[in-house]
């Protein structure tokens, strides 16, 4: 089928949940992708930054091949060797955290960690602290309570009842997080907000931030279900900030574009989730899991190379000086582009019929999240398209 009949098909018996592009892609290899009437495109989404590792690896093919031919699935009554290896590398990766619990998807792994902040405190302190707080602008999923913890007010409608305890202050206003009562159990932040426009945090407001949660034994989590598993240069976000969180959220590049997420937590709630206090029936499917083993191994020696192919875009691209272009911020390979006297969605559009695949965020940011293996000329061809594209316009 090409894309026509395909888009037809589509719009006929799956619901209108996303605005989508009138492309269907079909094929992938490393960087590229193909679409059903056979036009090739730069990637510079990797699927919402899931497709970390690109398309087709032949080392995560082979992976989950062999897999699929020992065992698929047993459910978390039994244990299982991709499973525990996995859990054991995550806690090495993350700088000497306790314990890992796997899941399906980012929203799923905040789900976690906001149930085990709340036990926490609830077997700590009792009840009355029991509050998150999180920051405008922060999304952390669509269930219905991580839409009430997204600090945007466009998620808090429609939905009602939401799930309570929630509130949200400004990012970098250490005051109004120092203000915050005694009916608190977490912070929950991002270090880049992803969907909220591409907005790094400052540094010292983590850090202090970090300090406070200390003091008031609140648990620090991190959302890194965008900015981790080597998104930003390093395997985690929160590593760029010499701090360390008391709880992290993963999913998206994990498995290379399987449906894989979880948390991980430090020593101090290693013990808080009991039998019976959480579960997932898929939850650290063992084809996932060997798939997360292999990006891992790929991922771990590029480290190096995704920082520094983030700090070229960002030169390259201040370099061209396009009006349209009022700045280029983000971290790695987690880049959002200002964009000034147009939309990023009519840019965006205009991108994927010249041959480059990207992203946007908010409402003002085009945002690129190519494959984390991408090498210079795949990022010289896409910035090329990138350059002609405005520069037409």
């Amino acid at each position: 089928m090409t894309n026509q009949p395909l888009k037809h098909l589509s719009d006929q018996h799956i619901l209108p949940t996303y605005a989508r592009y009138p492309v269907a892609f079909t094929k992938g290899l490393g960087c590229r992708l193909w679409d059903a009437d056979g036009k090739e495109y730069i990637d510079f989404m990797s699927g919402i930054g899931v497709t970390s590792i690109g398309h087709a690896h032949p080392a995560w093919i082979q992976a989950i091949t062999t897999q699929a031919h020992s065992l698929a699935h047993v459910s978390n009554l039994f244990y299982t060797e991709p499973g525990a290896k996995l859990a054991q590398r995550l806690c090495t990766i993350s700088g000497g955290m306790a314990g890992v619990f796997f899941s399906n998807s980012g929203a799923e792994a905040n789900e976690g960690l906001i149930k085990t902040a709340r036990k926490y405190s609830s077997d700590k302190y009792g009840t009355g602290r029991a509050t998150i707080i999180t920051l405008e602008g922060s999304f952390h999923g669509r269930t219905i309570t991580t839409l009430a913890a997204n600090g945007q007010d466009k998620f808090h409608h429609h939905f009602h009842p939401f799930t309570p305890g929630f509130r949200y202050v400004k990012p970098g206003d250490m005051q109004a997080l120092e203000a915050q009562g005694d009916d608190v159990c977490a912070l929950l932040i991002e270090t880049i907000q992803g969907e909220g426009g591409v907005m790094p945090l400052d540094a010292k407001y983590i850090q202090a931030a970090a300090k406070l949660c200390k003091e008031r034994d609140w648990l620090l989590l991190v959302d890194e279900v965008q900015t981790g598993i080597g998104r930003t240069g390093k395997w985690f976000g929160y590593q760029h900030f010499d701090v360390m969180p008391d709880g992290i959220s993963f999913a998206k590049g994990i498995a290379g574009g399987l449906p894989f997420g979880g948390f991980i937590v430090a020593d101090k709630l290693r013990e808080t989730l009991g039998p019976g206090d959480h579960g997932s029936t898929y939850g650290g499917n063992l084809i996932c899991a060997a798939a997360a083993l292999v990006v891992l191994d790929i991922l771990e020696p590029l480290l190096p190379q995704v920082a520094a192919n983030g700090e070229y875009i960002c030169e390259k691209i201040n370099e061209m000086n396009l009006p349209q272009v009022a700045e280029v911020r983000g971290r790695g390979l987690m880049l959002g582009l200002k964009i000034v006297g147009d939309t990023p969605a009519s840019i965006n559009v205009k991108l994927l019929e010249s041959g480059l695949a990207a992203l946007t965020a908010g409402t003002d940011i085009l945002r690129f999240l190519p494959p984390l293996i991408i090498n210079k000329k795949d990022v010289d061809t896409g910035l090329k398209i990138l350059h002609n594209t405005l520069a037409s316009a």
